[in-house]
């Protein structure tokens, strides 16, 4: 698996991407964004994930699309090796039971696929309509690792630039503590 910069990846990719992710792939570099790019087969599951990636530095999330009983959407990103219980979620959300988006949910609001949610996704949700949730562990890293929108990708970002293209698309988000 090969890291490259954003200039590297458009001269040297190994593949065709479509104009969503290169699109995501351009905003994150007109923010100013540093980021590496690491191309690789599809890794659905934090459990491929582990396995696949090789050894890609930075902290490596789950990323869980939620809805509530009353349609509300959750976008919830935690520590890979983190824990969450759906139920004390709900309770610490101020929210009714929580359960997992249905796919067409999922590309409704996020435009991805199962296996490719990441907050990066945020950026298909024009009318903030997902509620983003974050793990204040993850935003104690020097650099986050997301996929851009493709389970076949992983970005590495500086937290400081992920919150710079939160900015830029106009997305806020909520730390949360798992801690407790």
């Amino acid at each position: 698996m090969l890291m490259i910069k954003y200039s590297e990846f458009l001269k040297h990719r190994e593949k065709d991407y479509n104009e969503p992710e290169l699109n995501l792939l351009k905003e994150l570099n007109d923010v100013g964004a540093e980021f590496f790019i690491n191309e690789h087969p599809p890794l659905r599951t934090v459990k491929e994930s582990k396995t696949l990636r090789g050894k890609i530095n930075g902290g490596h999330t789950k990323n869980l699309f939620l809805r509530d009983k009353k349609k509300n959407n959750y976008l919830v990103t935690v520590n890979e090796n983190q824990e969450v219980d759906l139920k004390n979620l709900a309770s610490f959300l101020s929210t009714s039971r929580l359960s997992f988006g249905s796919p067409d949910r999922l590309n409704q609001y996020l435009g991805v696929k199962p296996g490719a949610v990441s907050p990066l996704a945020l950026i298909n949700d024009k009318k903030n309509e997902v509620v983003f949730y974050i793990d204040q562990n993850l935003l104690k890293q020097e650099i986050l690792n997301f996929h851009p929108l493709i389970n076949t990708l992983t970005i590495s970002l500086k937290v400081s630039d992920f919150k710079k293209y939160l900015l830029q698309i106009k997305h806020t988000f909520q730390e949360i503590d798992f801690n407790l």
